[in-house]
């Protein structure tokens, strides 16, 4: 499997100022384990230059960031990434991903307030990491997708991942590769739709 530290160029993205006839903003929280692909996700779909909070990983973080698994991980987020997407003249999507060392988990909470749903990363070489973002959402009745990100490179199929997951059945769980802008966008897409049959099934 591909190392999930690579991210796409996004040098090409021209200022894109939010439209006055927007009315509605829609949140969506990217989280996952560390080192997943959060901040490559936001990058590639957004359509706007995303501002980031990536510092390069210095010795002060070893022995606190696990780096089993993404060795030749090189920067991490601090802070929260941020993407927009616009849906239509009136909606825009605004992207918020999450540090996922640990010592972050704090920031979490908050960042699930207000948000439409969530989109949860994972990395079979890192299962582990991506239950507390699953369990925080459950508690907090946040809707939410599973996306495998294995970057095309994949040795285990999504039924495997959900059994080790011990994902309930009803949440959509898919594969993506999060450098691929249309990727990322069908996980959004599937997220959103999640989102209205919980309502249409609430409205029932």
């Amino acid at each position: 499997m591909h190392s999930t530290t690579s991210e796409p160029a996004r040098t090409d993205q021209p200022v894109t100022p939010l439209a006055d006839s927007t009315e509605q903003a829609l949140k969506i929280a990217v989280v996952g384990g560390f080192g997943v692909g959060k901040t490559t996700m936001v990058s590639s779909v957004s359509e706007i230059r995303p501002l980031t909070t990536e510092e390069t990983m210095t010795r002060a973080g070893a022995g606190i960031d696990d780096l089993e698994g993404v060795e030749g991980k090189r920067t991490t987020t601090v802070a929260f990434d941020f993407g927009r997407i616009t849906l239509d003249a009136t909606s825009v999507l605004y992207l918020f991903g999450a540090p996922g060392q640990e010592r972050f988990w704090f920031l979490w909470d908050r960042l699930f307030t207000g948000a439409l749903g969530a989109v949860v990363l994972v990395d079979t070489r890192r299962l582990e990491d991506c239950f507390y973002a699953i369990d925080r959402l459950e508690d907090q009745g946040t809707p939410f997708v599973v996306a495998h990100n294995d970057f095309g490179a994949s040795e285990h199929t999504l039924e495997d991942v959900r059994t080790a997951l011990d994902l309930d059945p009803g949440i959509p769980l898919l594969r993506c590769d999060a450098r691929e802008r249309d990727s990322a966008k069908r996980v959004l897409i599937a997220l959103v739709e999640h989102v209205r049959s919980l309502i249409t099934e609430g409205a029932r």
